[in-house]
């Protein structure tokens, strides 16, 4: 049964618009704000601007670990931009924004990765900077604010060749927003590149889901309607836009109650509680009934964090009114369990796959891989280099990427996945089932087929 939630009296944001679960729900909830805020209190964990948002947009707080886990953020995001935008050597975006570097020649830098654009990255910190009580002097937000408006020209460079943002409509979505929510001018041609996107249906990828992508874009629209920071044509299009996005959405959504999978449902339960149509659509209360129905789905700290916002009933916009009141000190973390160790072993059949021309074979290793009960796919991917056939142990046969995210699978059999080329390897569960969690996270089941498959979005 749905009750509205009493906000306690020194709450840091205004009361809530939209229905809260009862308090056993809510019990649940606040364990998993533990369980992320013992998680930021790792030091080996690299900080992550969305944990940060997570806590900071929950009911219960742990002021102190907050404070701490800023200035870890702070010190990694500050460092790095701290300089002016001349003085990195890169020219100040033009008035008009016109690009300043061809991106063929991005394309074919040496250190290419060390220049791609940030722009997710660096909107996610601006966010949390934001929710932060009290706010850090303008000074140093203005010149983060500069970079990001450099990175969203950049990052549109990649336009004129390839037709979308060199990153993804994704991290685009979030640099407008981030601008929006500091309430910081946003040229109208910025702001069309997006909307453009959204009316011609563009958000999509191969293999994936566009749910994530297109609540961030309607994100972003309400932001701008909201602020009233547009003049009345474009704003009525971007209500038009905000709202097509939460029609398709409810359209869209299964008979669990997700929009899309069970990860990306919180970005779109988000877009309800933006536009306030939590109240009056039904499919706002099924999508958070299935979430708490599958709160242990949320194993990892990004996963965590991408969640809990919608959970306390709160989207990003809401970062735009907090107010830094006395904060209730009532969050105790909670330390990471280890995974249950199983008895036995398992088999898990691996399947790597390259359709692209480059590829003489489509499939490139079919195999039955033994591995210990419980094992992560990664440990499936290092039981099969141990085990098995010269294919899969000449040279190196896979490798992964350090993120905040944990580890991501960059290179396969030789065959690497690049940001550039936008391509990256796409893991399956037989025979179409994505898994939406990374290599270290996801745990087969024994018997189960899993493909590895080099993909485009």
């Amino acid at each position: 049964m749905w009750l509205l939630l009493v906000l306690l009296q020194a709450a840091v944001l205004p009361a809530q618009p939209c229905e809260a679960p009862g308090e056993a729900a809510a019990a649940a909830v606040r364990v998993l704000s533990a369980r992320l805020l013992g998680l930021a209190a790792d030091p080996a964990r690299d900080p992550d601007p969305s944990v940060y948002l997570a806590l900071r947009l929950a009911d219960d707080h742990d002021p102190r670990g907050e404070e701490r886990y800023l200035a870890r953020l702070r010190d990694a995001f500050q460092r790095r931009y701290s300089r002016s935008l001349q003085a990195a050597g890169r020219p100040h975006a033009a008035p008009h924004g016109h690009p300043q570097r061809d991106a063929a020649a991005a394309e074919h830098s040496t250190s290419a990765e060390a220049e791609w654009p940030e722009t997710g990255r660096l909107a996610l910190y601006l966010l949390g900077l934001r929710a932060a009580c009290p706010p850090p002097e303008p000074g140093p937000q203005r010149s983060l604010v500069t970079w990001l408006k450099y990175y969203l020209e950049e990052d549109w460079a990649g336009s004129r060749w390839h037709g979308h943002p060199l990153t993804s409509y994704y991290q685009y979505g979030l640099g407008v927003l981030a601008l929006c929510v500091h309430r910081k001018r946003v040229r109208e041609e910025v702001i069309r590149r997006l909307l453009v996107a959204e009316q011609h249906g563009r958000f999509g990828h191969a293999g994936g889901s566009a749910v994530d992508t297109e609540a961030v874009a309607a994100l972003a629209f309400a932001c701008l309607e909201r602020e009233r920071s547009v003049g009345a044509g474009l704003a009525a299009e971007l209500r038009a836009a905000a709202r097509g996005v939460r029609r398709r959405m409810v359209e869209a959504q299964g008979q669990d109650g997700f929009f899309g999978n069970v990860y990306s449902t919180p970005w779109a339960v988000q877009v309800f509680i933006a536009t306030k149509a939590c109240r009056t659509q039904p499919a706002y209360g099924r999508a958070v009934a299935a979430l708490l129905q599958n709160l242990d789905a949320f194993t990892t700290a990004a996963t965590m964090a991408q969640a809990l916002p919608a959970l306390h009933g709160r989207s990003y916009l809401d970062i735009a009114s907090m107010h830094c009141r006395e904060e209730p000190d009532t969050l105790t973390p909670i330390g990471p369990e280890p995974p249950p160790e199983l008895p036995g072993n398992m088999t898990v059949r691996l399947v790597v796959e390259c359709p692209e021309l480059r590829c003489p074979q489509r499939r490139l290793y079919d195999q039955p891989v033994p591995a210990p009960a419980g094992a992560s796919l990664l440990d499936v991917l290092r039981a099969a280099t141990a085990w098995g056939p010269p294919d899969f142990t000449y040279v190196v046969p896979f490798d992964t990427q350090e993120t905040p995210q944990g580890p991501f699978l960059s290179r396969v059999l030789g065959l690497e996945a690049r940001q550039q080329k936008r391509s990256y390897w796409q893991l399956l569960s037989a025979p179409s089932t994505s898994l939406q969690m990374g290599v270290a996270d996801y745990r087969p089941r024994d018997g189960e087929s899993l493909i590895l498959r080099l993909s485009r979005w």
